[in-house]
């Protein structure tokens, strides 16, 4: 019985290259994220602006 948990242990093991394919992805994502949240900053940054430029101009008269 421990000689197939044993081997079963051993078969979920994971090679040096698929750790270092997850670590990728990991990385690839949390870079995304950072992407994500800058690119959301930027676009609310650029809509107040339209909108105050829409304020002044509808007061002007």
């Amino acid at each position: 019985m421990s000689a197939l948990a044993t081997a079963i242990l051993i078969a979920a093991e994971k090679t040096p290259a698929e750790e270092g394919r997850e670590v990728v992805l990991v990385m690839l994502a949390t870079g995304a994220v950072f992407l994500g949240v800058v690119l959301l900053g930027q676009l609310f940054r650029y809509m107040g602006h339209r909108r105050k430029e829409r304020r002044a101009a509808r007061r002007a008269y």
